[in-house]
């Protein structure tokens, strides 16, 4: 029996097919803080015209999270997850070629628009290919290529483009993205009986599922207070890593520390390793001991607590500072717990929808936090630049960063609070 005949090995290629994908989107979401001076350079761009680039891919993947929740339940991650592959590298294509920031904002929408689309396929792969008690370990792996992703998105990249250009680099990407999109579409299938291959042990069968069926599921998640209180962990865990690794991580420690951008860029990588390997520890102790919340509230409380270092202390250590930004990036994966919860608590046919609601609330969370933090700052500029980056106080980086840690916070009572209700 050959790899593709046999279902537990099939389901590996199909998964990191699908996560090849996954890994593209997440050094096309990172890429612009790589690439930030070649795109004020060839598109004459402000600052703030930069901001709203970067914005966008968050923007439209944020807003189409539903809808892929509902075509992951219906059409199935193959046909999902391929042409959401071809789209982002299109996107990619046209972003590398574009002439004017009106085609690179709309070529930078569509790779958010293809992006959007993948991470929810994974999850719905898994539900269909993996044990509910694997369930866990999955979600975390694929979480974990977000941290490799934004790994590759630092020093990688910023080399690769200072050898052959951000538009050969991006171009490239944009082929890779079709190759592995072509591998999706081969690998991928709903089931493995869609693929005509026995059934996996104890792997439920997913059943299908009406459009009035879906209907009714996304009305109760409306009403459930369970999602809500989910939706919430995953917005503050969620937007607060994507505050510190792709936005105020390094303008702190530039501004507070006096050190380089490449130097202080080197602490939110920590963050990046830290994300690479708490998803998948978390996930996997999760499924071991069979408990969710319990380790959901524990290490969103810990991420709390990893987080106010910066408000209580102002200037801590820098020592202090690595372990801070390393440990958030770990206990991420605590809030990752969220989409497994969610996802159990629905029958089998709407896990797509039902985990798209919570990814939605994750990445609005990466749309405001970024924001609010900024508002908090603007309060507090001393009207100088350090290493290019708008100086701020360092009062006003405890304001902001306590803003965070405050989120996270919240994030920590509605998961106790998911414990309470459900003992």
């Amino acid at each position: 029996m050959n790899a593709l005949s046999d279902p537990t090995k099939r389901r590996w290629l199909a998964w990191g097919a699908l996560a090849t994908v996954f890994l593209l989107v997440n050094l096309h979401r990172l890429s612009t803080a790589v690439i930030s001076e070649e795109l004020t350079v060839d598109f004459e761009t402000t600052a703030a015209q930069l901001g709203t680039l970067h914005a966008s891919f968050f923007l439209i993947y944020a807003a189409i999270q539903i809808p892929t929740g509902v075509l992951a339940d219906r059409v199935g991650p193959r046909y999902v997850g391929s042409i959401g592959g071809v789209v982002l590298s299109l996107g990619a294509v046209g972003f590398a070629l574009s002439g004017s920031y009106l085609t690179a904002f709309a070529a930078r929408a569509l790779i958010g628009l293809g992006s959007g689309v993948i991470f929810v396929s994974i999850l719905r792969f898994c539900a269909n290919w993996y044990r509910p008690d694997e369930f866990a370990t999955m979600a975390g792996l694929t979480g974990s290529i977000a941290g490799l992703g934004a790994i590759l998105a630092t020093t990688p990249l910023a080399v690769t483009v200072g050898q052959f250009g951000w538009r050969a680099t991006i171009l490239s990407l944009g082929g890779v993205g079709i190759v592995a999109a072509g591998a999706v579409f081969v690998l991928a299938r709903q089931s493995p009986s869609a693929a005509g291959l026995e059934p996996i042990e104890d792997v439920p069968e997913q059943p299908e599922i009406t459009l009035a069926e879906l209907g009714g599921h996304l009305r109760t998640l409306a009403r459930d207070l369970d999602q809500w209180l989910l939706s919430i962990v995953f917005f503050a865990g969620n937007g607060a890593m994507l505050t510190l690794v792709g936005m105020w991580g390094v303008p702190y420690i530039v501004v507070v520390y006096e050190l380089d951008v490449t130097t202080a860029s080197y602490f939110t990588l920590l963050a990046s390793v830290g994300v690479l390997l708490g998803p998948t520890t978390i996930g996997w102790f999760s499924d071991r001991i069979e408990q969710r919340l319990v380790p959901m509230a524990a290490g969103t409380g810990l991420f709390a607590v990893a987080l106010t270092a910066i408000p209580v202390f102002g200037r801590p250590p820098l020592a202090v500072v690595a372990v801070s930004y390393l440990a958030c990036g770990f206990l991420f994966g605590a809030a990752m717990l969220s989409l497994s919860v969610v996802k159990e608590r629905y029958p089998a046919g709407a896990s797509g929808v039902a985990t798209a609601t919570v990814n939605t609330a994750g990445f609005v969370g990466g749309t405001v936090l970024p924001a609010a933090m900024g508002v908090a700052l603007d309060a507090y500029q001393t009207g100088e630049t350090v290493e290019g980056t708008v100086a701020y106080t360092e009062f006003g980086y405890r304001i902001a960063f306590g803003i965070l840690a405050a989120t996270v916070l919240v994030g920590f009572c509605c998961a106790c609070w998911l414990l309470v209700r459900d003992r």
